[in-house]
């Protein structure tokens, strides 16, 4: 198979992996659609706040996954830093409009941080302090997660990183600012949720007892 078509085939797979939509189906188990409660959105963040702390954990575990394999996919593909590092980016645009959910998902976040853990762990394990720092001191994921993004960049020109890693945490930030729009005019208006809020999620549908 000659390398061109072995990188369409890894990105291709990298995105079908990121499409992979945990959330939906972790609160379709349990009689909710994820996609009309809260943010409406599939991510880690609102499963919590609609299912509580074991589903949301779970989903936010299995979210990270899926970035951090796309990368060592594509590595074990033996394909260069720079495709892996593509394919990571495609299992984010995955996560985020996924082809199993009519092109719906979550923000990203996890996804993304999945991904830069794989590509520069000492970048990755640089942010996940800051990132959450903010959302202690805030109470907003929203805040912390947009910051998280743009500290990851911040860090890799301060490591003098390649001009691919850097395009490509510069991708996901622009990506994340693009998912959380609405929250950051809800945090502008002071109405945005603060992290561990729960919203009311729907009652699971009985089944119709025939008369």
């Amino acid at each position: 198979m000659s390398t061109g078509l072995l990188i369409v085939l890894a990105v291709l797979l990298s995105y079908l992996l990121g499409a992979v939509p945990a959330g939906t189906w972790v609160a379709r188990l349990r009689g909710v659609d994820i996609r009309t409660v809260g943010s409406g959105n599939s991510g880690a963040t609102n499963v919590q706040r609609s299912l509580g702390w074991g589903p949301g954990l779970m989903v936010g575990c299995f979210d990270i996954l899926k970035g951090g394999l796309a990368v060592w996919l594509a590595r074990q593909l033996h394909l260069s830093e720079s495709v892996a590092a593509l394919c990571g980016l495609c299992a984010v645009l995955g996560h985020n409009f996924s082809v199993f959910s009519g092109f719906r998902g979550g923000k990203g976040v996890a996804t993304s941080f999945g991904v830069l853990l794989l590509i520069d762990p000492l970048a990755g394990a640089a942010i996940f302090p800051i990132a959450f720092c903010v959302m202690y001191l805030t109470r907003y994921v929203s805040a912390g997660s947009m910051v998280g993004a743009v500290s990851a960049l911040v860090i890799e020109a301060a490591l003098n990183r390649p001009w691919w890693e850097l395009l490509i945490s510069l991708i996901l930030a622009a990506l994340m600012f693009y998912q959380h729009r609405q929250n950051i005019v809800r945090l502008r208006l002071g109405t945005e949720s603060r992290f561990g809020q729960r919203v009311a999620a729907p009652a699971p549908k009985s089944p119709k007892v025939m008369n």
